[in-house]
């Protein structure tokens, strides 16, 4: 799960550094996850085709194998063509990666404790973040981006290896099966929506975080990347707490009740401006409640899904959190681009309203329909 988005965190802690060495814009760098996000989202559903038939394992190796190779193109990108080019490969392992990893935890983990360990994998996403903030950042720092970006994809290489020689092998792959509907139905579709605002709000902060550090904050490239990588720790840390926490009669209501905590965590980054203090406390709690709203989304699924359908439908929630993430950044962009970051977390505060009130209706509404 950290590979599959390693290369968008590692872009937005290395913002200031490409911004200032590769000539690239404000307005490139949110394209960069427009592209990748957009690729993922509509890659998704067959993603979760190809997992349901073939297995976690060889999807697992094929994910870390793509994510190698998206990761060397983005190290040797002499300007934006070949950038956007690697981002848009990377949109594949991105595809695989919740619906292989769900497949995995469905096999593997007994019921009783899946929910706890669905939180765990999930913050493997934001154990990405923490190395691209801190470690890569740093080595960025003494040997440059692209050496950071080039030994990302070497380690990214060596877990394919050590995926493919300890995972228990896949069954044989199934024959195709009929196919089922790609339009979202249900819980799925309610989670899809609040993924989709959800994921516009956080790509837009994972993308312009470091940036607004250096040009209105006055840190740093080193110190505004460490705004990404606690935001990457706080993710771990509210991912595995927020699935515990996630049993059936509770989980229903906590995406809304996170989602509105993230309203908050998008008004400190805003006051940040001010007190610049509070953009630690801002990514902070994006991490704790924002980041966090995925995972429960997560395991939602894999607590409701239908028999032989966690693939898929793992596959259509993460198409909407992808959609958001494709939009978010080029909707924030403008405003990056002339300096008026306030009227961008704005922007990010409404996101992640809306998303709070598309999952309180869903709860509300979810035992009548259940009961039908």
């Amino acid at each position: 799960m950290g590979f599959s988005m390693l290369q968008l965190f590692l872009l937005g802690a290395l913002g200031p550094r490409l911004v200032e060495e590769l000539g690239v814009s404000a307005t490139v760098l949110g394209l960069t996850t427009t592209m990748g996000f957009g690729v993922a989202a509509l890659l998704s559903p067959a993603g979760g085709r190809i997992v349901d038939r073939v297995g976690p394992r060889r999807s697992l190796v094929m994910l870390l194998s793509v994510s190698a190779v998206a990761l060397a193109l983005v190290g040797s990108a002499p300007g934006t063509g070949l950038l956007l080019g690697a981002v848009a490969l990377g949109g594949i392992p991105q595809a695989l990666a919740n619906p292989a990893t769900n497949k995995a935890v469905l096999a593997a983990v007994p019921p009783e404790r899946r929910g706890a360990v669905t939180g765990m994998k999930q913050s493997g996403v934001q154990l990405g973040a923490f190395a691209a903030g801190l470690p890569l950042a740093a080595l960025a720092g003494g040997f440059g981006w692209r050496a950071a970006v080039w030994t990302a994809a070497g380690a990214a290489l060596l877990a394919a290896v050590w995926a493919a020689r300890a995972l228990p092998a896949d069954p044989a792959p199934a024959a195709a099966a009929a196919r089922a509907s790609l339009v979202p139905r249900g819980m799925v579709a309610w989670l899809a929506v609040f993924s989709l605002f959800l994921g516009a709000g956080i790509a837009s902060v994972n993308t312009y975080v470091a940036l607004y550090g250096t040009q209105r904050l006055e840190m740093g490239p080193t110190a505004a990347a460490g705004l990404v990588a606690v935001l990457g720790l706080a993710g771990i840390g509210g991912r595995v707490g927020w699935s515990r926490a996630a049993v059936p009669g509770r989980a229903e209501r906590l995406p809304a009740w996170l989602a509105f905590g993230a309203l908050g965590a998008a008004a400190l980054l805003g006051a940040a401006a001010s007190a610049p203090v509070l953009v630690w406390a801002g990514v902070l709690a994006i991490g704790v409640f924002a980041v966090s709203g995925n995972a429960v989304s997560m395991v939602l699924v894999v607590q409701r899904a239908a028999p032989g359908r966690a693939g898929q439908d793992s596959a259509l929630v993460a198409a909407g959190f992808f959609a958001g993430f494709a939009v978010g950044p080029s909707l924030f962009a403008p405003f990056a681009q002339t300096g008026r970051y306030g009227v961008g977390w704005t922007l990010v505060a409404v996101e992640f309203a809306l998303a709070g009130a598309v999952a309180w209706t869903w709860a509300v509404r979810d035992p009548r329909e259940r009961g039908r």
